[in-house]
């Protein structure tokens, strides 16, 4: 079949054009999105209290949330006349990489840890928290520490960096443990309750947060042993250094100014926690002067 020549010239604009169009988003920054749309996307944990978690009237909230509302702050400064909503979606673990890469979500504001592996895919913000993987048990059994766990089962959450962590501590330290998978920190809290594992092995800030919300506290028994160094940082778009540059600068600011201290004391220090050493060194390390 043949095409007249003005054809051949309208199919082939026509084949260019959603390419064309693809590529120019794919070309636009976090802050043209976000000016173009009169949206600020936040993705946000619903089950990583004191740090992100929907409080009793299902409202996004914690730590890293207050975080993040001193970031759209920042956006909103330098956006200067554009106007627009910031709106929190809420994300599961096994999503918030992706709702990232793929727009779903314009940063990602929980407990998630920096890697090099992940940074492959995404970039990461200055780091908002450090803390360590640790484990919980029901006070009742008596359990002390990791190597009283040999010949039982710990749970774990899928897509987590705890997983590898505690699978080397346990092959260094010969603790014969059976790690179990589980889709997320709720199922294995409840596991534990219902005593199919032993123990729930996470980050220990997000431990301290499912203790918190328990209606016996006492119930449980935390570990101060920590088997792993996580940094958590928020997660944004690759080579976007604008959009980054806005996010760091909102960070380092409150940092330096000293407001880290009331955000930390009113989600994490109300249960008599001080900001650990380790933490306040981040602290001062990331104020960065502008």
């Amino acid at each position: 079949m043949k095409y007249a020549p003005c054809s051949a010239l309208l199919l082939a604009a026509l084949l260019v054009l959603p390419t064309s169009n693809l590529l120019a988003q794919e070309s636009e920054g976090t802050l043209e999105k976000i000016a173009r749309t009169g949206e600020f996307l936040i993705g946000y944990r619903t089950d990583s209290s004191p740090l992100s978690f929907d409080d009793d009237k299902g409202q996004p909230s914690g730590y890293s949330v207050a975080l993040c509302r001193l970031i759209a702050a920042g956006v909103k400064a330098h956006l200067g006349e554009n106007e627009f909503q910031t709106k929190f979606i809420p994300l599961t673990s096994d999503e918030r990489m992706s709702a990232v890469v793929n727009g779903k979500v314009d940063i990602e504001c929980g407990s998630t840890t920096i890697t090099l592996s992940r940074q492959e895919q995404v970039a990461f913000s200055l780091p908002t928290f450090v803390t360590g993987g640790s484990v919980v048990s029901l006070a009742g059994t008596g359990i002390q520490g990791l190597s009283g766990l040999s010949g039982k089962k710990i749970g774990v959450a899928k897509d987590t960096t705890t997983i590898e962590q505690l699978r080397s501590y346990l092959d260094q330290h010969a603790i014969d443990a059976e790690i179990v998978i589980v889709d997320d920190r709720i199922e294995g809290w409840n596991q534990l309750n219902e005593g199919d594992i032993a123990a729930l092995a996470s980050d220990q800030i997000v431990l301290i947060g499912l203790i918190m919300e328990s209606p016996n506290p006492r119930r449980y028994s935390l570990d101060s042993e920590i088997f792993s160094y996580e940094p958590y940082g928020f997660v944004l778009r690759r080579n976007d250094a604008d959009f980054r540059l806005v996010v760091d600068r909102a960070l380092a600011q409150l940092y330096r100014s000293g407001g880290h201290a009331d955000i930390f004391y009113k989600w994490i220090g109300r249960i008599g926690i001080s900001v650990p050493p380790i933490l306040a060194a981040m602290y001062q390390l990331n104020e960065i002067p502008e």
